[in-house]
């Protein structure tokens, strides 16, 4: 089923993602043996050190699938199979590590990892073909890392690799659900803890509901809680983790996200990141989680559909900035992530029907305003992506010997302005934090500026839709008297005659025009 923007229809119970493959399915019909009770993870004695805090306003966030990224073990590889659909494909830790340079020369200084804990052993198959706990929201057991992913001493090489290099880590997790048919629901100890289609219980709303057929945790509970949270809490402590990625906020209460917090922030310290999915979430529907502090930041969903219709013809350029200036309306002191594509959408350059004119302006566009974009993988050297399951297909890397991408296509020249735009979004704060005003908003050239009071910079973007070159005419701004401007695309000098500048930006093109960028952002180590 396909999933399109804006908000109002992504509320289907099929598509009220996981991030999980979430289309509803059957259970195993082979059952592994029921296990015994699981236990806490146990926690070392002296946990690696951390980086130091950040101000995530200058975050950009890379988001990996780990089964497809790249393959670093064989010796792990289960069921791998590249040409089927829901199949695990082989990527693992320790492919993630070796090839953590790919990631880290971008410029981006987070990065997002889907969960890692031992998955159901088996397949279902409601999506119609085999479908595979690869993406790792289908839990059978909390207190192990899946084998089919690696081993805690993978697990800790990536993150001390990751703070190496600056970047800090996030990782997902899930409270609200269990995988198909997992162990944990035979467990005698764990017997009421569930709602399931199997008991019978499942409810209607978003709290009782058991969410694509998944048995559903009471955690309500106070013991299934506090299972829960100290289960994935010791793996953050553990590994010397930055931030977990919050699966299926709203199907979990408040009093239970308000104790969360207050958890991490007493085991983790208080600049441990928490950025929440709220399945079609945007400024006002998140402050429900911002106004209690039950978490940093939540993803916007409106800016994928946004950005592509506006690009697309679909609506005026005043409308598309309304809503840019819309997002400065997040509370104070936390954050919106905003995204192109992701593992439970149809990605931005399959919308645009493989227009990569369309998806640079796209991405420029994401890159150039305030919030935490993310980037998805492969999708900065054109992974095409597609329907679900093709969303979530392998890594592309081209001619280089890394399963399971070896031979597919990438595009380094996409590569390459992705890392010029990230380098330019890192050097100048405007980009990061500054606050947007439109000041040219014609049929198809569009331009805001955006400028940070504390740093005095201030930066102007324009991008034009349409396909013939158009001029953009506007006051040189105030913050840029007496100094150079460039255009930070091309390097190439700005002339401002008579307090004006007038430049042409080619059809389907763009402009960030800026003073000499300052020094880059550093994530402290």
């Amino acid at each position: 089923m396909r999933r399109m923007l804006p908000v109002a229809t992504l509320v289907s119970f099929v598509t009220i993602s996981l991030l999980a493959g979430c289309h509803p399915a059957s259970a195993p019909k082979t059952a592994p043996e029921a296990p015994k009770a699981a236990v806490p993870t146990a926690l070392p004695a002296a946990p690696p050190k951390a980086l130091a805090p950040m101000d995530w306003r200058d975050a950009v966030l890379y988001f990996v699938i780990v089964d497809r990224f790249a393959d670093g073990d064989p010796a792990n590889n289960e069921n791998v199979d590249t040409k089927a659909k829901g199949t695990f494909y082989g990527g693992d830790l320790k492919g993630l590590t070796k090839n953590l340079d790919e990631i880290a020369s971008l410029g981006v200084n987070a990065v997002w990892i889907t969960p890692i804990v031992e998955n159901i052993p088996k397949f279902v198959t409601g999506a119609g073909f085999p479908d595979w706990g690869y993406h790792g929201y289908w839990a059978d057991d909390f207190t192990k890392i899946d084998r089919r992913f690696g081993t805690e001493e993978d697990m800790q090489a990536f993150v001390n690799a990751c703070h190496a290099r600056g970047i800090r880590v996030l990782l997902d997790i899930v409270y609200n659900h269990a995988g198909y048919n997992s162990k944990l629901t035979r467990d005698p100890k764990m017997r009421n803890w569930f709602r399931s289609n199997e008991i019978g219980n499942c409810g209607s709303d978003d709290l009782t509901s058991c969410v694509a057929g998944l048995p559903d945790f009471k955690t309500e509970m106070p013991e299934v809680a506090d299972y829960l949270m100290t289960q994935q809490i010791a793996w953050a402590k553990k590994f010397g983790i930055d931030g977990f990625r919050l699966d299926t906020v709203k199907h979990v209460d408040h009093p239970f996200w308000q104790e969360h917090r207050k958890r991490t922030r007493d085991a983790l310290g208080k600049g441990f990141f928490l950025l929440g999915e709220v399945w079609g979430g945007e400024v006002k529907g998140l402050d429900g989680w911002f106004v209690n502090d039950e978490m940093d930041a939540g993803f916007e969903f409106m800016f994928q559909g946004s950005t592509i219709a506006f690009l697309s013809g679909r609506g005026r350029t005043q409308g598309y900035d309304r809503y840019l200036k819309s997002r400065e309306k997040v509370r104070q002191g936390y954050h919106l992530s905003h995204f192109l594509s992701s593992h439970d959408v149809d990605g931005a350059l399959f919308q645009f029907e493989g227009n990569k004119a369309l998806f640079r302006l796209a991405a420029l566009l994401q890159l150039s305003t305030a919030g935490i974009p993310v980037v998805y993988y492969g999708e900065e050297v054109g992974r095409l992506g597609g329907k679900w399951p093709d969303n979530r297909s392998a890594m592309p890397w081209g001619s280089k010997d890394i399963q399971p991408g070896k031979g597919l296509e990438r595009d380094e020249a996409l590569r390459a302005d992705y890392a010029k735009w990230i380098g330019i979004r890192n050097a100048h704060p405007a980009l990061r934090r500054g606050v947007h005003e439109g000041i040219v908003m014609e049929q198809n050239l569009y331009a805001f500026s955006r400028k940070d009071a504390e740093t005095k910079d201030a930066v102007v973007v324009a991008v034009n839709r349409g396909t013939e070159a158009a001029t953009l005419s506007f006051s040189a701004l105030p913050e840029w008297t007496d100094k150079q401007v460039l255009d930070r695309l091309t390097g190439k000098p700005v002339e401002i005659k008579d307090g004006k500048i007038e430049i042409p930006v080619e059809g389907l093109g763009a402009r960030i025009l800026a003073p000499a960028p300052q020094a880059p952002a550093k994530a402290g180590k």
